[in-house]
């Protein structure tokens, strides 16, 4: 078993005992307060607020959520180095990640196929392959030389002498099927035989289980947090006043239907501001109609440091919340309170922690790839 899906072996082991570690001292917590207090019949508990937490894995729709409890301390950072595949010229999956190559081809994740030509060959002789759509994202990749840094064929002309095919084994859509494999390795192998190079192929059905397994232990770390502020009384917030607001705070509305917050460092997408009705925001229907409330959500694998994100975002929510004459609350439309976010805190810590445990690291190539 390569090093990827050991890793999510164990970061999947540190979220099961992290949830059972913290509802074991809550409930304690409960237990003592209760008895102290003298209030409430025996074996009571107190209610808290559930945060919103999605999962956006293959068995959970976009609309599900389930609240989960962990409070498992982020994982630490270090990774054991070992000799690079000679094959590839890459650093391995578990090497330090300032030295991976983020274009080079990933075995772990990716169905990787090796072209060594006869002579140099152009871009252009692989137009037809690379245009090819498959059902999952296919990167083509050449490199000068085999001491030198693999580069996507639609950036440079070349010529390369060596190539590599690389389908994506999952994403959010589900994993690839043997037929989607199939197509791929066929399309290389015409590939080859034109230029002509010499390719080894992998085994479609092994393929196909590959990615079936990365599939599902990725689903158990797909996880989005959204935080509701709905406003008060069972009122409407105006959409005309809801576009100010947020333009105000710097979100900017995207074509996709919600706003869009950006981190200044990276240019990434920090979080969303979606309409609680589900239903897409565009510039007419802000102008001309209302909604109850919004979410803040924060793509957990998407977000580097999403810790550092979830801060920004809880203080951008409370602050909307305010300027709205609005409530942030949780799943329940119970008031989120700071031990609650506190709560929420634990769990994107946690999430966080057990990617970096699976060598994926939140807002880096790989988690790009597989939660995209």
């Amino acid at each position: 078993m390569n090093p990827l899906f050991l890793g999510l072996l164990v970061a999947g082991a540190v979220l099961v005992v992290g949830v059972l570690l913290y509802n074991l001292i809550q409930e304690r917590r409960a237990r003592r307060r209760l008895e102290a207090a003298f209030t409430g019949p025996a074996g009571s508990r107190p209610e808290r607020a559930e945060p919103r937490w999605r999962e956006t894995g293959t068995d959970a729709s976009p609309g599900q959520s389930a609240a989960i409890d962990t409070s498992a301390d982020e994982a630490g950072d270090e990774d054991a180095a070992e000799p690079a595949e000679a094959a590839l010229a890459r650093s391995p999956p578990n090497a330090p990640r300032a030295v991976r190559d983020a274009l080079a081809p990933d075995p772990d994740i990716e169905c990787v196929v090796l072209l060594a030509p006869g002579t140099p060959v152009a871009s252009a002789a692989l137009a037809r392959a690379a245009a090819a759509r498959l059902g999952k994202p296919v990167r083509w990749l050449g490199r000068r030389g085999a001491a030198l840094p693999w580069q996507p064929l639609d950036g440079s002309p070349g010529p390369w002498q060596e190539l590599a095919a690389c389908l994506l084994l999952a994403d959010r859509a589900g994993p690839a099927t043997r037929d989607e494999i199939s197509s791929f390795l066929d399309a290389v192998a015409e590939a080859a035989s034109a230029l002509p190079a010499q390719v080894a192929l992998p085994d479609s059905a092994a393929e196909a289980a590959r990615a079936e397994e990365l599939d599902r232990f990725c689903a158990d770390l797909d996880v989005q947090i959204g935080l509701t502020i709905l406003k008060g009384e069972l009122g409407q917030i105006a959409g005309t006043r809801l576009r100010g607001v947020a333009e105000a705070a710097g979100f900017h509305l995207s074509a996709a239907g919600y706003f869009e917050y950006f981190q200044e460092d990276t240019g990434a997408v920090l979080c969303t501001l979606q309409n609680y009705k589900q239903e897409p925001f565009t510039i007419e229907s802000l102008r001309l109609t209302s909604t109850p409330g919004v979410v803040l959500l924060i793509d957990v694998p998407r977000v580097a440091d999403p810790v550092r994100a979830f801060d920004q975002v809880r203080l951008t929510a409370k602050r909307l919340a305010q300027t709205l004459e609005g409530v942030l609350v949780d799943d329940n439309r119970r008031p989120l309170d700071d031990a609650a976010l506190g709560a929420i805190r634990a769990q994107v810590q946690a999430t966080a922690g057990a990617l970096r445990e699976a060598h994926i690291d939140p807002g880096g190539p790989r988690a790009l790839r597989l939660f995209g």
